[in-house]
């Protein structure tokens, strides 16, 4: 008989690809992994993990194993979610995961609408940026995620997983209050091809967006300065640095001296949820989809 428990170590080691991975997603310590794949080695006979320089890999009999381990662990969650389904109680615990925005916009109110219909339920909340939080939600880190599209740029979202729109969040482009657009009811993009830019880390999926959506109004960005933070970027145009793309979302107090114009065509995040399709009948993930629709119903009317 295999044990669960091991399955779920090699599992974790096969999606993080090392014993320190596996170790951080289970909240266990590695020597504890090493001694449930070691346990696991003997219970098959067959060897499941090689070691290749300072990490390791999976054998081809690891490999095997850890397929049939993803397929097990997804049949179980399905068992867990009928059972919760049947049972028809929010209880337990569910896990969230959302983009600073959307974190700050959305979480509070929701988990406070839950805390208040649902007592029996632990919610808790980690702020990360939509493709880190989407494969959390794909390894089974979080059992939900707040993310988000652009109008003109979708984030790419594996197979596996279901979603719910929350909301639509316009943005505005901020610049100093003394900037000779500053005035303006509207702008086009193209209107700043001269300006110096304050955008999103490089790498992330909103820096990315931004580039494509300058070049393709045939403006070249001029980055100037870079700020996950949109505080950070504020108090940047607010010292004269330059202009950057503000969403409405969570935007909070906009410092004195910045500037808020409207794009003429509209500048829009659409905002949705996603869960992994197998925990889709849980009364947990519904209620926390319903209180975050309702939040989003508030803030984006």
């Amino acid at each position: 008989m295999l044990n669960l428990e091991r399955l779920r170590t090699l599992d974790a080691l096969a999606r993080h690809g090392s014993v320190s991975g596996a170790a951080d997603a289970l909240h266990v310590t590695t020597s504890a992994v090493s001694q449930q794949l070691a346990k696991l080695e003997r219970e098959v006979g067959q060897q499941l993990v090689a070691k290749n320089g300072r990490g390791v890999r999976l054998t081809d009999a690891g490999v095997l194993l850890a397929d049939h381990a993803a397929r097990i662990l997804s049949q179980v969650e399905l068992a867990q979610a009928d059972i919760e389904a049947q049972r028809g109680q929010v209880v337990g615990e569910v896990r969230l995961a959302g983009f600073p925005t959307a974190a700050r916009g959305l979480f509070p109110a929701a988990i406070t609408a839950l805390r208040r219909d649902h007592p029996d339920l632990v919610v808790r909340t980690s702020e990360l940026e939509p493709e880190h939080g989407v494969r959390q939600v794909l390894r089974g880190d979080m059992d939900l995620a707040v993310v988000l599209d652009w109008s003109n740029k979708r984030l790419p979202v594996p197979a596996g997983l279901a979603g719910a729109e929350l909301l639509d969040d316009a943005a505005d482009v901020a610049m100093p209050a003394d900037h000779p657009l500053a005035g303006r009811a509207e702008l086009d993009l193209e209107e700043l091809a001269d300006e110096e830019w304050v955008s999103w880390p490089e790498g992330e999926f909103c820096y990315e967006w931004l580039m494509f959506t300058l070049r393709s109004k045939g403006v070249e960005p001029r980055i100037a300065h870079l700020a996950g933070e949109h505080h950070t970027q504020l108090a940047l145009i607010q010292a004269g640095l330059g202009v950057c793309v503000t969403p409405r979302l969570g935007r909070g107090t906009v410092p004195e001296g910045v500037a808020l114009v409207p794009v003429r065509h509209q500048m829009r995040r659409h905002i949705y949820a996603v869960w992994r399709t197998d925990a889709d009948r849980r009364p947990s993930i519904r209620a926390a989809v319903e209180a975050l629709r309702e939040v989003g119903r508030t803030v984006g009317s």
